[in-house]
């Protein structure tokens, strides 16, 4: 209970704000969620409020939502809400580069790093392309978590990732669903701040526009 608690408190604050950031930089991504978060909660057009659009989020339509799902991916594979994470060794052993570590060293690897080296994601490494997560048919394709590593990988997976991510879209839902979000400063480039999790530095300010009416 305190893992999904205290984890699951900071981390998903971290990553909604920066899902919004990226949605302001790229106003006709936050569009497209938007109408799939619509089309799957059958929202009709006269609705007028957030308790009325909220009680349409079922499981059903969370289901629905791949295109959301592929775009909060997205988000964490640039801006992981943990950037860089360390193991400590309980024996001696030799990685598989053939490197040697020794029982107490510490090895630390970086989700923000790899998210965006090419020889991993291609050349369009650095671009935000929720695309890159979808099949053909539109559906959600999950990567090897040893390739995205926002959530670990191995026995050392996130035990609430399934839980984040239900967490991360009915939030988004509700809030893409009701809202349209502006940067306050659409030629502001958000920094990174240095500490355990990822967070904006300055925190992020924008502009809320209700959809209804």
């Amino acid at each position: 209970m305190l893992n999904f608690i205290i984890a699951g408190k900071d981390s998903t604050s971290t990553a909604m704000t920066w899902f919004i950031y990226m949605l302001c930089k790229h106003p006709e991504i936050q569009n497209n969620v938007a109408v799939e978060i619509r089309k799957a909660t059958n929202m009709r057009d006269d609705a007028t409020n957030v308790e009325e659009f909220a009680n349409n989020v079922s499981e059903e339509a969370l289901e629905k939502m791949q295109y959301l799902h592929a775009t909060l991916t997205e988000t964490l594979r640039l801006f992981p809400v943990v950037p860089v994470d360390a193991k400590m060794c309980f024996a001696d052993d030799v990685l598989p580069d053939g490197y040697g570590v020794k029982k107490g060293d510490m090895v630390a690897y970086q989700p923000y790093a790899m998210g965006r080296m090419k020889f991993i994601w291609g050349d369009d490494a650095h671009e935000f392309k929720p695309e890159r997560w979808l099949d053909q048919y539109g559906h959600f394709q999950p990567k090897s978590p040893f390739k995205f590593t926002a959530f670990q990988a191995g026995q050392r997976i996130c035990l609430g990732r399934e839980f984040a991510y239900r967490q991360m879209k009915i939030f988004s839902s509700i809030l893409l669903g009701c809202f349209m979000f502006k940067l306050s400063d659409e030629s502001k480039t958000a920094k990174y701040k240095t500490m355990l999790n990822l967070h904006i530095d300055g925190g992020l300010d924008i502009h809320v526009f209700n959809r209804f009416g």
